[in-house]
Formats: C-alpha cells, structure tokens, sequence
C-alpha cells in the first residue's frame, strides 16, 4: 500500500532500487544532492544535475521537463552518503516561464520500485514564492533507509538552496546547471515558423526538426496542425480529414490524437473536418512547449525537406512538394495536405467575410439615406446611392483580387503536390499506382476522396482517413441524386455504392503489408456479386462473401468472439496468449445492402462490433440507405452517428464550423476501364499467399 506523506512525515523503505517519479504543471528542473550525516554537500561533485547528470548509484534528468524520473541504486551508495536530498527548481531560461512554484501546479512526487509499484507519495503544497524547493529526502538511520517529506522552499533559487546545504560556491555551481538547462531547452523541437505576411501567402521551407539530443533552435510559442496529423489533412476520427485549421500556421497533429468529430446538422453520419483538439499556445505560467516525440529521444534528426528554386524578387516562392514539417516525406506530404486545406478555408472565409461586410455596409449606407426625408428624391439620393453601391464593388473587388491570387498558389502547390504523393494518398489514376509494390509498412494515412468548395471547384484537397481506422465508415446508398444536378436511379446508386466500397477496401489491402489486413463481406441476398468481383476472383477476401441469414450469423459470430477474445487477453495482460487460429490481423467487414438478412440478434451483434471493434483491430463499412434501416428504430441511430458518412456521388454533407464552410465530398473512384485496381489487387492475393506459405 502507499504511504501518502505530509510535510515532516518518513516511511521505511523495503527496497534499494527505485525510482523517484516527479510531475509538475510546468517544465522544472530535478536534480539530488548527496550529503553526510549532518546532511552537509561537500562538493560539485556531491550534485547530480542536468550538467551532470550521473553519480555513484544516482542518475537524474537531463533537461527540463514536465515529468521527470530519477534513477537510485541505494546499495551503489558510497559509505560516506548517510542523506540523499531531491530537489526541483524552476528553469531561469525559459522566456516568459513562471518564476515561482505558487503559479504552477503542486508537484507530485513518488518514489517507487523499478515495477512501478509506489511505495510513498508527496504532493509539495503550500509553495508561494518559492522558485526552488527540497521536496523530499532519503535517508539512513542505522543501516535502514527511510523516506522523509521535506517541502522545504527557498525564494531565492538553486543558489540559496545549495548555500543552505553548506555548499561551498553555491552561486557558481547554481549558474552552471542554470546555463545546462538552457542548453537542453535549446535541443527542443521547434516549433514551425510564423505566418508569412499577407503579401506573400507561400510558405516558407521547414528547417528539419533536431530531437532533444541535437542542437537547434530553442522553442517560441505554439501553434496548430495538426493534424495532423497532424493534423494537414482532412482527417478523420479514426481519423477523418479535413483537420482542423490552426491560426498560426501548419504543423501536425499528432498522429495518435483524435476525438470523434461533430456531425452535420441536416444528417447525422456527416463529420465535422476541421473538429480535432487545438494545442493552446503557452502562457506566462506554463513556458515554452517542447514538441519532441518521446519515442524519439535518441533518434537522428530527419533529412532537410527539399527547398524551392530561387525566384525572382517579389515573386512568391514555388511550391515544393514536402516542404512541411515531418520526420519522413509521407508525414511532411500528410502536413503539406492539411496546410492547404487550412489556407483553402481561411482565404474561402477571408473572402466571404469581406463580401458580407461589403454588402452590410452598402445597406447601412442606404439606410441613412433613405432616413432623410430630403435625400429621397433628387439627385442628391440618388448620387448617395450609387456612391455606396461603388464602395461595395470597391471591396468585393479588392477581396476577389486577394482570393485569385491565393488561390492560384493553391493550385500551384496542389499541381507538384498531387504528383508526389505515395500510393496510400494518391488518387486511382496516378501514375505511383502502376510501380505499386505490396509495402513493409502502414502508412500513416489513406485517402477516401476529396474536398472543394465553390469558390475554387477545380482545387481538390484530399481526404485523409488516418490509420489504423478508429471509426467505420457508411457508404451511403440512399440518395437519389447527385448535387451536380444529375439524376441517379436507386439501382444505380446501389452500385455505385457498392463499387465506392470497393475501392476503399482495395486501397485498405493495398496499403497494408501482407497479412496485416483481412476483408469479410456479408452480401445476404447475393445482389452485390458484379461489383464485388475484383475482390473475389483475386482471392484477397479471408473467405467467400457471405449470403442468407445462416451466413450472416456465421460472420458476425465469429467476429465477435474475435473481438471477446482479444479483449479479454487485453485486459488480462495475455495479449501474447491468444488461442490458436485467432486471426490478429486488422479486419474489415463490409454489409451490403443491410439490413436484409438481419434479424434483431445479428443487428445487436453489428452494434457490438461497430461499439468495441476499433479498439482491438475490428472496423465496419455499410453500405445502405438509411432510410431502409430506419426500419429498425432508434436502435441503429447511434451506429450511424458512430460511423463516417461517405457518398458515392459528390455530396455537400462535411461541415466545418471552424470557418462555417460546406465542404463538397468527392468519393475516390477508379477511373472507367481502368486495370488498376485488378492490377494491385493480384499483387496483394501474391503476396498473401506467399505470406501465408
């Protein structure tokens, strides 16, 4: 059980290897001081700090950090050691930091074994104007260690907390690991650049990002993906694209933050693309944001991004293709697609505000003359009128100006972009897809059509879905025409849908590695057998579609016991213990034409799957008009709302509330007679079977 301590309280330890795991609302520094039996530091070399990182049996942080763990090896200890003092401090370097423990949240300290198991627990309260603190302290009394609380503060820093230690030339020891931490502040990743001025809308080419152990600029401020993935690109929650815009610029989102993103009003299933968590950018409490990977805290700083041709002076820089920030060229052209999204919102947003306020303030104009009973009539009206009428063709004038020349960036950038993306982003008829090989990894993400918005209808953006999926997707078979204006007969539409579903299960299969992915279908009346055949003949489906009502509960049986069984070896800890033939590949399963062939049984199971599913590798794409499964009542509602509605004709239904925009969904289509999707598909099939050998 965990001791709990209060200010003055000790507690045994049991064990002499442990861990002293400190957390803080804010970067501190942590460090410890060895001392003798009357708790005296002899020495720098009784310190270990960022600057010095090492002692006998002692290992501390680096740098600072919001989160620290200190290594302590009690038996390592020289005999001459009877007291081990931790101490935290707040980091002078840090521009715009706080300066005193009273503005930052108490600091939680626990010491533990190597295990994790907590033995004791300090929450150091009660600080004000401390800015340096002796939180808690190990000591020896009669060959035993104990553990005390301390909260001892001092106002005047490292310097006077060492003084008091009786440290000889505390001050100059307080420098040196004060001028250590600035050095590991400046190893943060940085954060990306500004935003140019509006005068020249291009962005500017990222400089590679270093990882804490390499040198390079120290951090200032925070701004948004990102995402993206952070966060370019439309993504989706599990995940969906368009990600949010951030002002302040593109940088990801992290790849691994997504929440489910708001629904169209006029239809639930619709996303909201731009709906994903914002970083907030630092206060005077909180210091700089350091954005390194903690996965990547050794790793070499990626390759420079390419860098665009000189120009000449006044031009705006060419596009290049990958000039964002990432640690590869996928997760750069991923952020480069969200930047654009992002800068396709706001000039689209820019350009309507400025037309609104063009026209509300030619009927203001209007209105005060015709509140003058002697302007109504004359020239005198009459001259007012059309000078308010010309001010307002002034402004939409100069607001298209600055929309045309965004968008002729725009589509600049999308023309090197479009050409230079990987298989998983790129659209059916580009030239990657016939040097197509089956990958060695998942990418980061993978595209399930694109977006536009009336202003620009030739710019696309595409739509990211980032992997592995966290949210099914509905294909949905229920309109009856397109927005376009084109008639399409509900047969036709049912296989167009089908057909869309397709395509995303292929380019699914496609982009992962051989055995990393599986596709079941359940076709209950066998209607879907023509569009269903690419996937078939190839042999890349983990078993025959499934038809009648036996096959329906077959399938769903089985996947969900799949779904049991994993999580009950997850929670269990025996994730490595599953039984024999238990398929852990990710698995797709594709409903066509629901709900025909479900009973109330086989719909509470899709429930159950479409519920627990994603988190252990189990995703659902419907395909079905809604209106039809309404049949089933309020039951199916939430399953719609939980899944991401894509159309199989350009559709208006993606919100984006950020800047109040429609965006029009364009679904990912193979182009008419193409081989390519036969093409990846046989080379997938190949590579199963030789997987499977």
């Amino acid at each position: 059980m965990t001791a709990e301590l209060v200010r003055g309280q000790n507690h045994p330890l049991s064990q002499v290897r442990l861990e002293i795991r400190i957390s803080a609302g804010a970067p501190i520094v942590a460090g410890a001081t060895l001392g003798d039996e009357q708790g005296k530091v002899h020495g720098a070399g009784w310190v270990a700090h960022p600057g010095a990182p090492t002692l006998q049996g002692l290992e501390v942080s680096k740098q600072a950090a919001s989160d620290h763990r200190l290594a302590v090896d009690l038996d390592a200890m020289p005999e001459a050691v009877h007291r081990i003092s931790v101490l935290l401090a707040l980091p002078v370097a840090s521009a715009g930091g706080p300066v005193r423990f009273g503005s930052v949240a108490a600091p939680f300290v626990a010491v533990t074994g190597l295990d994790g198991t907590q033995v004791a627990s300090y929450t150091v309260t009660g600080l004000e104007a401390e800015s340096a603190v002796v939180a808690l302290e190990l000591y020896r009394r009669q060959g035993a260690w104990k553990v005390r609380a301390v909260g001892q503060g001092y106002a005047g820093g490292l310097t006077e907390l060492l003084t008091d230690q009786g440290l000889p030339q505390a001050r100059q020891l307080a420098d040196s690991i004060n001028e250590a931490v600035a050095q590991g502040l400046a190893r943060s990743f940085p954060p990306p650049p500004p935003r140019t001025a509006d005068a020249d809308r291009s962005r500017q080419p990222a400089a590679p990002a270093p990882g804490p152990d390499q040198s390079g600029p120290a951090s200032h401020g925070a701004s948004a993906p990102q995402g993206a993935t952070g966060s370019v690109q439309p993504q989706p929650t599990g995940h969906y694209g368009p990600q949010a815009p951030h002002a302040g610029g593109r940088t990801p989102d992290g790849p691994d933050q997504s929440a489910p993103l708001p629904t169209h009003p006029g239809g639930a299933g619709a996303v909201d693309p731009a709906a994903v968590s914002r970083p907030s950018a630092p206060t005077a409490d909180t210091g700089p944001i350091s954005y390194s990977h903690p996965r990547r805290q050794n790793a070499a700083p990626p390759p420079p991004p390419p860098t665009a041709p000189p120009t000449p002076p006044g031009q705006p820089a060419r596009p290049v293709a990958g000039d964002a920030t990432g640690w590869s060229m996928e997760e750069r052209l991923y952020n480069q697609v969200w930047g654009m999204f992002e800068d396709l919102a706001r000039t689209a947003a820019a350009f309507r505000s400025a037309v609104d306020f063009a026209d509300s303030r030619m009927e203001k104009e209007l209105d005060q003359v015709l509140s003058d009973p002697r302007s109504r009539i004359g020239g005198q009206g009459d001259a007012a009128r059309e000078a308010a009428r010309a001010k307002r063709v002034q402004l939409v004038d100069q607001a298209q100006a600055a929309l045309d020349r965004d968008l002729a960036q725009l589509a600049a950038e999308a023309e090197v972009v479009e050409p230079a993306l990987p298989p998983a982003y790129a659209r059916w008829d580009n030239p990657v897809w016939h040097g197509y090989r089956v990958p060695m990894e998942t990418p980061m993400a993978l595209r399930v059509g694109d977006l536009h918005l009336p202003e620009a209808p030739e710019l696309r953006i595409p739509v990211l879905v980032r992997l592995p999926l966290e949210r099914g997707l509905w294909i949905d078979s229920g309109r009856a025409d397109s927005l376009d204006g084109s008639f399409t007969d509900s047969y036709e539409l049912r296989r167009l849908a089908l057909d869309t579903a397709v395509a995303h299960a292929a380019r699914l299969l496609a982009v992962h590695p051989a055995g990393d992915f599986s596709v079941h279908v359940i076709d209950a009346a066998g209607s879907g057998a023509q569009a269903l055949a690419p996937l078939v003949q190839s042999g890349v489906l983990a078993a025959p579609p499934a038809v009648g009502a036996a096959g329906v509960a077959d399938v769903l049986a089985r996947l969900t016991q799949r779904v049991d069984l994993v999580q009950m070896a997850v929670r269990g800890g025996a994730a490595d213990s599953l039984p024999p033939g238990v398929d852990t590949s990710e698995q797709l399963l594709i409903v066509n034409d629901f709900p025909h062939g479900f009973d109330d049984r086989a719909v509470t199971q899709l429930r159950y799957l479409a519920d627990e599913g994603p988190a252990v590798g189990v995703h659902l794409m419907m395909v079905a008009d809604r209106e039809e499964a309404a049949g089933y009542g309020p039951l199916l509602d939430p399953l719609w709302r939980s899944l991401l509605r894509l159309t199989p004709v350009p559709d208006d239904h993606l919100a984006d509330p950020w800047v109040g925009h429609a965006w029009t969904y364009e679904p990912s289509l193979v182009p008419l007679g193409s081989q390519v999707l036969q093409q990846v598909l046989a080379q997938v099939a190949a590579a199963r079977r030789s997987w499977n050998r």
